[in-house]
């Protein structure tokens, strides 16, 4: 199957659910929270998807591709930070945390292939 929207790439949609579910965890974080860990992790997942998309519609300039995956995979591990923080505080659970970093770690490996095999992908 040929891949026509960025919709379709697996790592868009494993960046969006990902980001949807720190969504829906960090709705219980305390109100302290809510300007600084909450912000900052909810801006960063969301990060993921969105460089995702922006990496697809620059994929005629090989760099420019790269660039913005690149620019994924660092908000990507930026995100994970945020959760370390989040279960250390104690409002994330072990079980919800471990889960969330694993589903991060592999967005961030199918990141660093699309790089590393970057002629698969750009026009």
């Amino acid at each position: 199957m040929k891949i026509t929207r960025h919709t379709e790439l697996e790592v868009f949609q494993r960046s969006f659910e990902a980001a949807m579910k720190l969504f829906e965890l960090s709705k219980k974080f305390p109100r302290e929270e809510m300007y600084s860990l909450t912000d900052q992790g909810r801006r960063s997942s969301r990060s993921v998807a969105a460089n995702i998309t922006e990496a697809w519609r620059k994929r005629r300039y090989e760099a420019a591709f790269i660039a913005k995956l690149s620019d994924a995979e660092t908000e990507a591990a930026e995100t994970q930070t945020w959760l370390r923080f989040a279960h250390r505080c104690g409002y994330l659970a072990e079980d919800h945390w471990l889960a969330i970093e694993d589903e991060y770690e592999q967005i961030i490996r199918m990141l660093v292939s699309m790089m590393a095999n970057s002629e698969k992908w750009i026009l």
